[in-house]
């Protein structure tokens, strides 16, 4: 007689993702959001397809995903309708005997102190202690206790810039398909918070000491009992007590995951003064002036305070005034691009203007003004050099996450030698496909609203500066004013703090 077939695994995939700056004056609404449901959503990954290895076992139950752009905090009506959509579809869906949670870990929601928990503890209820649930996580989210302990599995990117992105989602889910073949159930976790908050241009992979912090990772991992290890290194630019580096490491003796975490939280805690940034920095009078003066071309500026993939507004135009304040670049002796202030008013007189008009535009801080003189508008009179887009607002502009949908409508004008790009919707700028019909390489400077720079634009650089301009996801943290944190905690404190409790908790 032959065996019976063996059941198919049911997994659930769902979950909400955003980094999200509590110094920004921007709020997140629903049609910020990209939200993915059935086929679609299965189609983000890889492995759910039905040719992939994990399609005997597994059967794939599409809940509902919602990811944007970073930005400021997430609107509370917003964060309900998707976390209800969440559990409704997970208590709709039959018993689940697992679910991968494909979040970020540093949302902020108006009135929540611990979103992710707050989100986790709401999908724990729905699916029942009996689910095994594994956390996908940016290593820029922030970890409590509180969230951690509703999770079975949770890893982490061990890149930044995160070229591993898909890669920890894979992880995360093959590590449950694992667990839940083996019959083993829910392995101990070892918690620890390290009391450091850097931002994230500090802990660049590519640079010591986090290259070799993480770089280690995969050595541990491989240790015979270790399910996972990940570290953490917080996100700093929300006020909330949970916001500092941590470190859980997975395992099925909770000894030798406490012996691991130990070690890995010693070690960050040791490198804290160790961390650089990820390029050379200065002001943005200063990188401008370094910029103009070097012969390598094309020369990159990050405009870091208001990057729109840290959280960022993306509508300040300090850049744009300090640009047009340097004499070799208002005369047209040097040539600059900068994409891309968010200002969809500026767009729509471009459009009505059309290409070769001359406008004067009063640009940026439409969400912005008031938080500071770098927010206010700056009067700009230039031409209207480049349009990209639909004809209309009405007519096809993208709804969603601009990440993905490109953000709507562009113009790009040009005053002497600087061109600006000024958007409908918040976008980043960080492949050549980003610029569209604007050529980067045929500018002497590019001043990006971004940090450390993603891949194709560190390719492109000939050279490059880390401007530490003013916004939402400042790069001083001591001058953005948070008091929520919990204290002690490096960089804020320093002198004669030298003995943090760096003892893990089994969870």
């Amino acid at each position: 007689m032959s065996a019976p077939p063996v059941r198919r695994l049911r997994i659930g995939i769902g979950g909400m993702a955003i980094e999200s700056s509590q110094f920004c004056p921007h709020r997140s609404t629903y049609d910020d959001f990209r939200v993915t449901r059935g086929k679609e959503l299965l189609a983000r990954y890889t492995w759910t397809r039905p040719d992939d290895a994990l399609a005997e076992r597994v059967e794939w139950v599409p809940l509902v995903h919602a990811v944007a752009l970073p930005g400021g905090p997430v609107e509370r009506g917003t964060y309900d309708l998707i976390k209800t959509e969440l559990t409704d579809r997970i208590r709709e869906s039959g018993p689940l005997d697992g679910l991968v949670h494909d979040i970020h870990g540093a949302m902020s929601v108006v009135g929540l102190d611990d979103a992710e928990a707050d989100l986790t503890d709401a999908v724990r209820d729905a699916t029942g202690p009996g689910t095994l649930i594994s956390a996908a996580m940016d290593l820029h989210g922030n970890v409590s206790r509180r969230f951690a302990e509703r999770l079975d599995l949770l890893t982490a990117h061990r890149l930044a810039p995160h070229e591993d992105a898909w890669e920890t989602r894979e992880r995360a889910a093959r590590k449950l398909v694992e667990r839940l073949v083996s019959g083993r159930g829910r392995p101990y976790r070892a918690w620890v918070q390290v009391p450091v908050l850097l931002p994230g241009e500090k802990t660049s992979t590519r640079l010591e000491p986090a290259k070799s912090l993480y770089g280690q990772l995969s050595s541990v991992e491989a240790l015979d009992g270790v399910v996972d290890a990940a570290i953490w290194v917080g996100y700093a630019w929300a006020d909330e007590e949970r916001c500092r580096a941590a470190v859980v490491v997975t395992a099925d003796e909770p000894q030798l995951a406490v012996t691991q975490a130990e070690l890995l939280a010693r070690q960050y805690w040791d490198a804290r003064r160790d961390f650089v940034f990820a390029g050379p920095t200065g002001d943005a009078d200063g990188c401008i002036a370094r910029a103009v003066a070097s012969t390598r071309r094309p020369f990159l500026i990050s405009d870091s305070g208001d990057n729109p993939t840290a959280g960022g507004a993306g509508d300040l135009p300090y850049m744009l005034g300090r640009l047009l304040a340097h004499e070799d670049l208002a005369s047209g002796r040097v040539t600059a691009l900068h994409p891309g202030i968010t200002d969809p008013e500026a767009v729509a007189a471009c459009f009505a203007a059309g290409v070769g008009a001359e406008v004067t535009l009063r640009v940026g801080g439409r969400v912005s003004a008031g938080t500071g003189p770098h927010a206010e508008p700056y009067e700009l009179t230039g031409t209207v050099t480049a349009l990209e887009g639909p004809p209309s607002p009405d007519s096809a502009v993208p709804r969603g996450n601009p990440a993905y949908d490109g953000g709507g409508r562009s113009a790009a004008v040009t005053r002497g030698g600087v061109t600006v790009v000024l958007t409908e919707r918040r976008k980043p700028f960080h492949t050549r496909a980003d610029f569209g019909a604007l050529d980067p390489l045929g500018y002497d400077l590019v001043v990006v609203k971004i940090g450390y720079l993603e891949p194709e634009l560190y390719a492109m650089a000939a050279d490059w500066l880390l401007a530490l301009t003013p916004g939402g996801v400042d790069q001083d943290l001591l001058r953005l004013g948070h008091h929520r944190v919990r204290r002690p905690l490096y960089p804020f404190d320093d002198e004669g703090f030298e003995g943090p409790d760096l003892g893990a908790v089994v969870l």
